[in-house]
């Protein structure tokens, strides 16, 4: 089951961005997005959500040293951006995020309405 769906149209926002690569896991209790964002330092980095819109953004921050010009570049934008649509089984009110060595993760539990449960069977 997929709870998570990139977003087609375009963001909010009109600037170009990259789409940094994510890979989506799914396990019992909720979903887990590990995103791509090499050279964004937490201070630049935004998660949002309006509604069911998961938007990650992030803007590159690479150092270049003093009196150095950069002769090639592999990026050509300076930031990131990437929508999901969250379905209805996510909670989106307890999403926590984190960032180490340049890739961000964010884990959305399942609301408690779509937690496997167990039930219990009495005796007639």
């Amino acid at each position: 089951m997929n709870t998570v769906t990139h977003r087609t149209e375009a963001p909010a926002r009109t600037e170009p961005a990259l789409l940094p690569p994510v890979d989506v896991i799914e396990d019992a209790s909720g979903i887990t997005l590990y995103a791509d964002m090499p050279g964004v330092p937490r201070d630049k980095l935004g998660l949002r959500v309006d509604g069911d819109q998961l938007t990650l953004e992030g803007e590159i921050a690479l150092a270049v040293t003093e009196g150095l010009q950069s002769t090639h570049a592999e990026l050509s934008l300076p930031r990131y951006r990437r929508a999901f649509t969250l379905s209805k089984e996510l909670d989106a009110a307890k999403i926590s995020a984190e960032l180490a060595q340049g890739v961000l993760r964010v884990r959305i539990p399942k609301a408690e309405h779509a937690q496997p449960r167990r039930i219990e069977v009495r005796l007639a």
